[in-house]
């Protein structure tokens, strides 16, 4: 965010893991990147009979922590070492494939406008285009679909219950087609937390109505199991 300026401010304020807050001098330390390394099934009841959804990590501890840095506290730099935790567990997830020709589909989550806006822009798009590049360098064709988007009327979901946050988001999540890639596609939806699973639900959804298959969903935190 700060460009140039960067290395001054680390002489100042040196750069602290964002997991842990300890650490100087990396963005996310081995022992808190140890955090995201397994997945989690994501409760069968918080899906119904979507995809089958999987997360990196509980939402707890140093992997609460660093989420809650990048989307939260500005911590930008963070998606990189995001991504890359992304990218390793898109390759053993199951359900996930790439379409035929060996391309994998990636769609981000929507943020709400006024969210997004005060993030710097959609955190999760961010995310996922580092998790793309970290699998192009595992030599795996990947490709970012901005499909998703969250309109006007909804609101933050803090708070909410399941039967809430659903109503929510009722009807609120859409497809920009220019954004899609051609139905038949199949893609993988990847978030940030998943709760009660209302987001991922919504956004399966819309992404069925348009034609594309969502094989499988990847968070990088599971809350509430």
């Amino acid at each position: 965010m700060l460009g140039p300026l960067a290395p001054l401010v680390d002489l100042v304020v040196p750069v602290r893991c964002a997991g842990c807050r300890d650490a100087p001098g990396t963005v996310l330390c081995p022992h808190c990147r140890a955090a995201f390394g397994e997945l989690l099934p994501v409760a069968r009841a918080c899906l119904a009979e979507g995809p089958p959804a999987h997360a990196l990590a509980e939402y707890r501890g140093a992997a609460r922590e660093a989420v809650l840095a990048y989307k939260e506290r500005g911590r930008r730099e963070l998606a990189g070492p995001l991504g890359e935790l992304l990218a390793a567990g898109l390759l053993s997830l199951p359900g996930a494939r790439a379409d035929h020709e060996g391309t994998w589909w990636l769609v981000p989550a929507p943020s709400r406008r006024s969210a997004a806006r005060q993030r710097g822009g959609e955190h999760m798009l961010r995310l996922v285009r580092r998790g793309a590049a970290a699998l192009a360098r595992h030599g795996r064709a990947a490709a970012v679909a901005p499909a998703l988007r969250l309109h006007r009327g909804a609101r933050d979901s803090v708070g909410l219950t399941a039967a809430g946050r659903a109503a929510n988001l009722a009807g609120r999540v859409r497809v920009v087609p220019a954004g899609a890639p051609r139905p038949g596609t199949p893609v993988v939806l990847v978030d940030d937390v998943v709760t009660t699973g209302a987001t991922v639900r919504a956004c399966a959804a819309a992404l069925a109505r348009a034609g594309l298959v969502v094989t499988a969903v990847l968070a990088l935190t599971r809350a509430g199991a």
